[in-house]
């Protein structure tokens, strides 16, 4: 992953949820210790148990959160996308990395480092309020994927996750971007044949409509989760 020395502009600083109300003072003194990333499809920006060192915030690109095992066995914890930001976890609690992050599109980032941010949370509200939003928020997402894995079966498992990354798009719900099944598989708990299988019921039941490598959700699957 590759680092750009230049400052980076309060313009693009704007672009990112987190910092999009600060004051241009603010975003000024920010641009000073942020650096610009760019990771190619495929990069690990983190590893678990690695010592935290950096916040990083996604300005294009997605990226995926998991966990893997000695046996190569891997779970997808989210996936993330423009606008949102990790790593900020270990730069509270002192704690090494508890997950990996990869590149699963080409990325630019940024990236504070554990110094600045901590300082930055001392004198700043609004970031310390931004910051605990996004952990709340994250932690209300983990809540409903453990209540989905204790409660639904396979097929609203499926339905659920569909839901959750979909946009609406013409009055559509869609999912637009590619998902391919190995990775519906990782982030639900189940193997990728009964993925395919259940994507197929789907399907065939009216549920959703694959255009391409769109997902087209009808209202149905509603009754179906």
């Amino acid at each position: 992953m590759s680092a750009a020395a230049a400052s980076v502009s309060t313009t693009v600083l704007r672009t990112v949820p987190l910092f999009a109300g600060f004051p241009e003072e603010l975003l000024r003194t920010l641009s000073a210790v942020v650096t610009r990333r760019s990771a190619p499809r495929g990069s690990i920006i983190m590893a678990a148990g690695d010592p935290t060192d950096s916040l990083y915030l996604v300005i294009s690109g997605r990226l995926k959160v998991m966990m893997g095992d000695s046996e190569g066995k891997e779970v997808i914890l989210s996936l993330l996308g423009p606008g949102e930001f990790f790593g900020e976890m270990g730069l509270i609690d002192d704690s090494p990395r508890s997950a990996s992050v990869v590149a699963i599109e080409p990325c630019e980032l940024l990236a504070i480092s554990k110094r600045d941010f901590k300082k930055c949370l001392e004198e700043n509200f609004e970031v310390a309020m931004g910051v605990m939003r996004g952990l709340v928020r994250r932690l209300r997402e983990a809540d409903r994927k453990i209540g989905s894995l204790a409660l639904l079966d396979v097929y609203g498992r499926v339905a659920r996750l569909l839901l959750d990354m979909a946009e609406n798009v013409d009055g559509q719900k869609m999912v637009t971007k590619r998902l391919p099944k190995q990775d519906i598989a990782k982030m639900i708990g189940a193997s990728r044949e009964m993925v395919s299988r259940v994507m197929k019921d789907l399907q065939m039941g009216g549920y959703i409509e694959m255009r391409g490598s769109t997902i087209v959700l009808h209202d149905t699957i509603m009754l179906r989760e």
